[in-house]
């Protein structure tokens, strides 16, 4: 099945998260497809705006950490989990880590770097490498019922696009990526890390009627303006902070407490290892919450 979905209307290209029953986690083939499905709408004269939302439950909770999931392009990576050495003998490479990481930022990134305007509604878990996606965007919208976080910043990752500074100031950003504490949706409005939370009841008609009014504008007085604001944030070293994180990623996983976290995993499943990470905090768990 499809992993994305797109619908245009009024000018809106919705591109929707289509895989609910596995929390719209992130794979080489949802990658692949959201890089193509943004190309299209940036390309297609009937789109002014895209939208960008998910079904079911959960907006996504971050990277699909089965190992297998994990190791199907890399037939090394599985083996290097656990340890420093590949399957075949060679110690890990943090610059072909680096690489491989680069292709999944490079596509979260589009949504930045795309000519026409990009939202995000998210509704339930945004969570983990769902945030380096939908931080990209340029406007965030949620459910009151939302949630956002970046628990891998407690063991095995670090923010990988690095929009947290850019979004929320210095001393916010310290005070999420150092806990990586759960930030309710109403909480992640008042500091600033989202535009606006909408009632649960009216959230996708409340998110398209934003994504209409825009629309409204003409396509080349979007793409003005956009480009004039995120250039705030490139002058302000967005390139380089974006490297640095991608490369920190691959090493956090490969310290002695990545690689302990990784083979915890291996021994009593994903699931299981991320609750003992996060129970000592209290939040999380080890699924999204029912709406």
């Amino acid at each position: 099945m499809p992993a994305i979905r797109t619908e245009t209307a009024d000018g809106v290209r919705s591109i929707i998260l289509a895989r609910p029953e596995a929390y719209n986690t992130i794979t080489p083939e949802l990658r692949d497809e959201l890089a193509a499905a943004i190309d299209a709408a940036d390309d297609d004269p009937d789109v002014r705006v895209m939208l960008l939302r998910a079904e079911g439950r959960a907006f996504c909770a971050g990277y699909a950490l089965d190992l297998e999931a994990y190791a199907a392009e890399d037939p090394d990576a599985l083996a290097t989990l656990t340890t420093m050495q590949r399957a075949d003998g060679r110690l890990w490479d943090s610059v072909a880590d680096y690489r491989q990481m680069k292709r999944y930022v490079d596509t979260y990134m589009k949504l930045w770097y795309a000519h026409k305007p990009t939202i995000a509604a998210v509704s339930g878990w945004a969570v983990g490498g769902g945030t380096d996606m939908v931080l990209c965007c340029d406007l965030i919208v949620a459910s009151e019922r939302a949630t956002f976080g970046y628990p891998p910043s407690r063991v095995w990752g670090t923010p990988t696009t690095a929009m947290w500074v850019y979004r929320l100031g210095l001393e916010k950003a310290k005070r999420y990526m150092l806990t990586g504490d759960a930030i309710p949706a109403v909480e992640a409005e008042r500091i600033g890390l989202i535009l606006q939370t909408f009632s649960h009841d009216r959230f996708e008609e409340d998110a398209m009627a934003l994504a209409r009014r825009m629309a409204r504008v003409p396509v080349n007085q979007l793409i003005m303006n956009k480009l004039l604001a995120n250039q705030t944030a490139e002058n302000m070293g967005l390139g380089s902070s974006r490297m640095m994180g991608t490369l920190f990623d691959g090493i956090a996983r490969h310290t002695q407490e990545g690689l302990a976290f990784a083979a915890r995993m291996a021994e009593v499943g994903h699931r299981q290892a991320v609750r003992e990470r996060d129970e000592p905090f209290g939040d999380y768990g080890s699924k999204p919450r029912e709406p």
